[in-house]
């Protein structure tokens, strides 16, 4: 009986070390995924989310700016040619 113990305390020491080995290497891997992911990442020079948000307001500020400056470009010619619009 008492190697049969043994045998399993020897079995469950090397079940342990191989799970801490298994798990050592399986955070390394992840790590080296990771790396590869945010290289590759940089290398598409991407926009972050704030300069795309940035951007994004921009473009709608440019367009509503253009909005206005059509209304008044319009009631301009309209005060100019007296009232009547060009049908052209």
């Amino acid at each position: 009986m008492q190697t049969d113990n043994r045998l399993l305390d020897d079995l469950s020491r090397i079940a342990t070390g191989a799970l801490g080995t298994l798990q050592g290497v399986k955070g390394e891997v992840e790590q080296a995924i990771r790396q590869r992911l945010e290289r590759a990442l940089a290398d598409m020079d991407l926009v972050t989310r704030e300069e795309f948000e940035a951007v994004k307001a921009m473009a709608e500020a440019a367009r509503e700016e253009n909005i206005r400056l059509a209304e008044r470009l319009a009631a301009l010619e309209s005060k100019q040619n007296g009232g009547f619009v060009d049908q052209a």
